[in-house]
C-alpha cells in the first residue's frame, strides 16, 4: 500500500458505472436490450470540451489506468507511470477516460454479470463481441458525456487495435491516434496461442461448460495455464534470461516435477494471482475478439483502403524485442497509412522486455510520448485561441 500519495498521482479514484437502455445490436447478430459500462476519469473536461483523451485497454486490462482505489491498494492503475499531473499524459491539461470494454469483468456487462432476462449469470451465453462493437459502445459513451470528439485515442496491444478501428469507423471524431505495440490483424501463430489458452480453460473439469459461477466454482487450473502461456508470449527471451536465467529456487535440483527453477515459480505465481482477479469466460471472449480483428477484411484485404478516410495524425510505436506483435506488424500499419497519404510518425524503441514493454516506463519510450503529447497540448491550445 502507498504510505503517501505522490504529487504527480491522480490520487484516490473511483470506478463509475453508466447504464444504457438503448439496445445494442452486435456484429454477431445478437442484441443486448440494455448494458452497463464501467469507467474512470482523471483530470477535468475544459470549457470547450476539447481536451478529452480515451485510453483503450488491452486483453487483461480494465478501466483502472491510474491512481488508487484506496490507501490499501498494493499497486496503482496499470499505466500510472504515464498518467497524472505533470506526467506524460498530463491530467493538468487533459481529461483522461478509460472504460472497461463490453464483455469485461470489472463492472461492464459481461459473462460475470447478471442477464436481466434470466436473472442468472450471463456466463457462456454472453455474446461474442468484436472491436467494432467496442468502438460503437465507446462512441455512445462519448456522446453520453457530452464529448463531440477525442483530442486523442491511445492504446497498446489490443488497445492499439481499438485506436485503429476508431480512425476507420469515426474518422472525423479523433484528432490524434497513438497506436502502440499493435498489429493490423493476428498472425496464425497468435491465433494458435489463443486457441491453446482457450482449450486449457474449457478442458478444466470445473469449467462446467461455462456455467461455473452458478455452481460456485472456478476453472482455476485452466485459467492459470492460459495465463502462464500468455505471459510467456508477453516476455522476450532476453528478458526471461536477464530476470531468471537458470537460477534454481532452492539452490539445487529436486529431481521431481515440482518447482526447480525460479522462472517456474514466477509463472505459477502469475497464473495463480490472475485467477483471483479475472473471469475465465471473459478471457475466452477477449481472445476471440483479438482473433476476429481484421479491419482490412471489409475493404478487400486492403488496409490502405480501410484507412483512406481517416483524418487523425498518427504516432505508431513498436519495440525491438516484441515477438508477439513484432515491429514488422507496426510497419505494416505505417506502410498502409503512407499509401493512403496520411500523417504518420513511427518509432521503434530499443527494449528487451518483449511485448510487455508498452506498459513499462522505458525512458526513450516515455520521452517520445512526452514530446508527442506536448505537441498535442500546444496544438489544442492553438485551436482554442483561433
Amino acid at each position: 500500500m502507498p504510505d503517501t500519495i505522490a504529487d504527480d498521482s491522480v490520487g484516490i479514484v473511483e470506478t463509475q458505472i453508466i447504464h444504457f437502455s438503448k439496445s445494442l445490436t452486435l456484429e454477431c447478430g445478437k442484441t443486448l436490450a440494455e448494458y452497463a459500462i464501467a469507467y474512470e476519469t482523471y483530470g477535468k473536461l475544459n470549457a470547450d470540451v476539447s481536451n478529452a483523451i480515451l485510453i483503450c485497454h488491452a486483453l487483461s486490462g480494465d478501466q483502472h489506468v491510474a491512481g488508487y482505489h484506496s490507501m490499501d491498494d498494493k499497486k496503482p492503475g496499470w499505466w500510472d507511470s504515464a498518467i497524472g499531473p505533470g506526467k506524460v499524459i498530463d491530467t493538468n491539461h487533459f481529461f483522461v477516460v478509460c472504460i472497461n470494454n463490453l464483455g469485461g469483468c470489472k463492472g461492464s456487462s459481461g459473462p460475470n454479470t447478471i442477464n436481466p432476462e434470466t436473472g442468472k449469470y450471463w456466463g457462456p451465453d454472453f455474446p461474442i463481441v468484436t472491436v467494432k462493437d467496442w468502438i460503437l459502445c465507446q462512441y455512445r459513451f462519448m456522446k453520453s458525456l457530452g464529448i463531440d470528439y477525442w483530442c486523442a485515442v491511445i492504446g497498446g496491444s489490443l488497445g492499439g487495435m481499438q485506436v485503429l478501428q476508431w480512425t476507420i469507423d469515426y474518422p472525423d471524431l479523433i484528432k490524434h491516434a497513438i497506436v502502440i505495440a499493435a498489429a493490423p490483424k493476428l498472425s496464425a501463430q497468435n491465433i494458435a496461442f489463443n486457441e491453446v489458452a482457450r482449450q486449457s480453460i474449457m478442458s478444466d473439469p470445473d469449467f462446467c461448460e461455462g456455467h461455473y459461477l452458478e455452481k460456485n466454482t472456478v476453472p482455476r487450473r485452466g485459467l492459470m495455464l492460459a495465463r502462464m502461456l500468455g505471459h510467456i508470449t508477453y516476455l522476450s527471451d532476453d528478458a526471461m534470461r536477464d530476470k531468471f536465467g537458470r537460477e534454481l529456487r532452492e539452490g539445487k535440483l529436486n529431481f521431481g516435477f515440482d518447482v526447480d527453477f525460479q522462472v517456474e515459480s514466477y509463472l505459477r505465481y502469475q497464473g495463480r494471482s490472475f485467477v483471483d482477479r479475472f473471469d475465465a469466460n471473459t478471457y475466452l471472449l477477449m481472445t476471440k475478439t483479438l482473433d476476429y480483428f481484421d479491419p482490412a477484411g471489409d475493404y478487400d484485404d486492403n488496409l490502405a483502403l480501410a484507412l483512406k478516410k481517416t483524418s487523425a495524425q498518427f504516432l505508431v510505436i513498436s519495440f525491438t524485442s516484441d515477438w508477439r506483435f513484432s515491429p514488422e506488424r507496426s510497419r505494416e500499419i505505417v506502410k498502409a497509412l503512407l499509401q493512403a497519404e496520411k500523417r504518420v510518425s513511427y518509432i521503434e524503441i530499443e527494449a528487451n522486455q518483449g511485448h510487455d514493454a508498452f506498459l513499462i516506463p522505458i525512458p526513450h519510450y516515455m520521452n517520445v510520448l512526452a514530446s508527442h503529447m506536448k505537441h498535442i497540448t500546444e496544438k489544442t491550445v492553438a485551436e482554442v485561441l483561433l
